[in-house]
């Protein structure tokens, strides 16, 4: 009999099809989030329209799916270390998909509400532990990498609602966009089947022949005999309660996660909310303003992959601090009368350093905390986060109530870029010192 260490073997890991499958899964699942979550800036300026909403009431009604994904990210995400990744996400799943397509009969901002509530409910669970199931199960030498490549479906999920609403607000109603999530709900039964459970959740279990038989997929040419033990080494925490997240010396970093998310999350939200708008009050016409939200996605796409291959490369913690410098200059510069090669520039790289930042901020969380606690980590944080992307759009909404200059609103949605990069700064600096004073596991790659 032979003592096998689970965490060895995935870290030391070739990338095989088997993590091309657990990759391409988790990204299908984010696409039709990030569709959920960016629906609601492409059918705003039709919503306020019809049902006459001033800029806070707008504001306030796109809030109410972000309330629901606090809750769902607090709730699931404990939930998950609990029941296992996969149930956890098959239930956020049905819940946002099954709610969004009766969102499409709401006949009043009540209604509407109701259905983005319940709709962000699934959102906010379903990010952290399909994080979590990727980070577990992705080579140590690339989990950054694959961790924002999977991640990035969420934006080509906002370029999906942008390119849809392009073609079907104008032809079918708003109401048509919600309907769509019935695609979603039908491959629900195949990605269920498809997905692996957690390994680490399967071993805490005792159900180690189907450990066994995930870990010969993940490594074909690792011998496992059914005499083997199967340990867990890298734990990091003795369970899923929310108290271990600042033991161990853990409680400065994971105070300045939460603080990097919630400002993080401000500007995406922001940003996804009342861009479109924004541009239309600018002058632009409402496929011009669609397309600045194509252009937003496509950068948090592309600065998530770019972010995730510097992050496994070089530090990701300082790559974070990077790009939240440059998300809080290139958003202040969206405000000043541009050239439009100039303006779709900007808007990319606020959106490679908002949107692709806050899926780096995934990947830096799911590495700091251990296996036993790392749905709950990813959800804490996460749900925390949802209190700046609640504040987002009732911020835009407020701001655009006043009346300022463009400028000042785009100057404000900066702000928090500013503060995201000290706190991650703080966060590297505690990190040092904990290696100093102890043997603690890296949380970035270098």
């Amino acid at each position: 009999m032979r003592n096998i260490d689970v965490h060895e073997v995935i870290d030391n890991a070739r990338f095989a099809r088997f993590h091309w499958m657990v990759m391409a899964l988790c990204a299908l699942l984010l696409i039709f989030d990030g569709y959920d979550l960016f629906i609601y800036g492409v059918v705003l300026p039709a919503i306020m329209q019809e049902w006459g909403l001033t800029p806070l009431q707008a504001g306030a009604l796109g809030s109410y799916a972000l309330f629901g994904m606090m809750f769902g990210a607090l709730t699931f995400g404990t939930l998950a270390d609990r029941i296992g990744r996969k149930k956890g996400i098959a239930i956020c799943f049905a819940l946002f998909s099954s709610a969004t397509i009766v969102n499409g009969f709401a006949s009043n901002p009540t209604e509407f509400g109701i259905c983005r509530f319940i709709a962000g409910l699934g959102c906010g669970g379903l990010m952290p532990n399909a994080v979590a199931l990727m980070n577990e199960y992705a080579p140590k030498r690339l989990r950054s990498t694959l961790v924002a490549v999977m991640f990035s479906g969420y934006s080509v999920g906002g370029m999906l609602a942008a390119g849809v609403g392009i073609y079907m607000l104008p032809r079918f109603g708003w109401e048509s966009m919600f309907f769509a999530a019935a695609v979603p709900l039908l491959l629900l039964p195949l990605i269920f089947w498809l997905l692996p459970e957690s390994v680490g959740f399967l071993v805490r279990q005792g159900r180690t022949a189907q450990a066994r038989a995930i870990l010969a997929k993940i490594e074909p040419g690792q011998q496992i005999s059914a005499t083997d033990q199967l340990l867990l080494t890298d734990t990091k925490g003795k369970g899923g309660a929310v108290l271990e997240l600042f033991r161990e010396g853990r409680a400065v970093r994971t105070l300045c996660l939460w603080l990097a998310f919630f400002c993080c999350l401000l500007m995406v939200y922001a940003l996804s909310s009342w861009l479109p708008k924004l541009m239309a009050n600018a002058g632009y016409s409402l496929g011009s303003s669609l397309s600045f939200l194509l252009a937003l996605n496509f950068g948090g796409m592309a600065g998530a992959i770019l972010g995730g291959w510097l992050g496994d490369r070089f530090n990701l913690v300082k790559v974070m601090v990077a790009f939240f410098v440059a998300a809080a200059l290139s958003i202040s510069l969206l405000g000043f009368n541009s050239p439009t090669p100039l303006l779709y520039l900007l808007i990319f790289v606020a959106g490679a350093t908002t949107i692709g930042t806050q899926i780096l901020l995934y990947a830096c969380a799911a590495q700091f905390y251990g296996l036993s606690i790392r749905s709950t980590g990813l959800g804490w944080a996460s749900g925390i986060g949802r209190n700046g992307a609640i504040v987002g759009p009732l911020l835009g909404g407020a701001l655009l109530g006043i009346n300022l200059p463009l400028q000042l609103n785009f100057l404000a949605f900066a702000i928090p870029g500013a503060i995201a990069a000290i706190a991650m700064s703080v966060f590297a600096i505690s990190s040092q010192r904990s290696r100093s004073a102890a043997p603690l596991p890296a949380v970035t790659a270098s």
